[in-house]
């Protein structure tokens, strides 16, 4: 049943890459706009006023702006030790609800957002520069001395700390996260057939964007200029992020250390895995 279940989903992206395909040679910069779009819309993610979980109705919540832009923030107040907790890709902050009573237990401030296009924070695209710009949005606010990242989010972290460069981040925690862009970009080429001339307008359209190239966009070259400490932990049954991603980050980062578990997937819930972070954070 499973295997029928994903043919209509097969069909339906097979079908875009072909139109965006025959687009390229037409109108390319329709063509681009098509596939930019595609990978940058979140189809999973969002969350109702009206039936947000549990967890987050425990937290105090605040709305700050970032141009047009509302970011949902959560707050759970403790001491003057704050932590900014950075979901990934198709989530929200609420994914950190078996973690947060960990960290808590601390007696820290621990914050959370909601990213571009997630939860309950406005817009259509989830894009790593502009979450790095929301996240940069709540540091200045909070002044968090500790962050932690999930997937797409622990890419951002990375992403935020060396554009940013923010000495007031005393440690960083990164669980199951992407280091090169590149392998991102041909994953999707490769789900939605997209042929050489489709692919090559859409990496222009990310250079032009973000003033930086896909090859150049890259969680290993960014954490190698890092001076703050680090915990990179990634699973070996990671089935979304190459475990080898993990290991490029870990290397690269020389004041990090790095944790390999097993069995864990690419969601990384695990009580042992929140108590060694808690041993990072708060007690070395």
């Amino acid at each position: 049943m499973a295997y029928f279940n994903k043919i209509p989903y097969y069909v339906l992206t097979k079908s875009i890459g072909l139109y965006i395909n025959a687009l390229s040679y037409v109108n390319p910069e329709k063509a681009s706009k098509l596939a930019y779009k595609y990978f940058t819309e979140p189809r999973e993610g969002r969350l109702s006023r009206k039936s947000i979980p549990q967890i987050l109705k425990e937290s105090e919540q605040e709305v700050l702006q970032d141009g047009n832009n509302n970011i949902q923030t959560y707050i759970w107040k403790g001491n003057e030790n704050k932590i900014l907790l950075v979901h990934g890709w198709e989530s929200n902050a609420s994914r950190w609800e078996l973690m947060i009573p960990q960290l808590r237990k601390s007696g820290s401030t621990v914050i959370a957002l909601d990213g571009p296009a997630q939860g309950l924070s406005s817009g259509t695209e989830f894009n790593i520069p502009q979450y790095a710009r929301y996240v940069d949005a709540l540091i200045r606010k909070f002044q968090p001395q500790y962050m932690i990242g999930h997937s797409m989010g622990g890419a951002t972290c990375l992403y935020y700390q060396f554009k940013y460069n923010n000495p007031q981040l005393q440690k960083m925690v990164i669980l199951g996260a992407p280091s090169e862009f590149e392998i991102l970009l041909n994953n999707y080429r490769k789900t939605i057939s997209l042929n050489s001339k489709a692919f090559q307008l859409l990496k222009q359209r990310f250079t032009e964007r973000f003033q930086i190239s896909p090859s150049e966009f890259s969680g290993k070259r960014f954490a190698s200029t890092f001076n703050l400490k680090g915990l990179i932990a990634h699973d070996v049954d990671d089935d979304v992020v190459s475990f080898n991603e993990g290991k490029k980050i870990a290397e690269a980062w020389k004041s990090a250390q790095f944790i390999e578990t097993k069995g864990l997937g690419h969601s990384m819930h695990d009580e042992h895995l929140y108590q060694k972070i808690y041993h990072f954070l708060f007690e070395e």
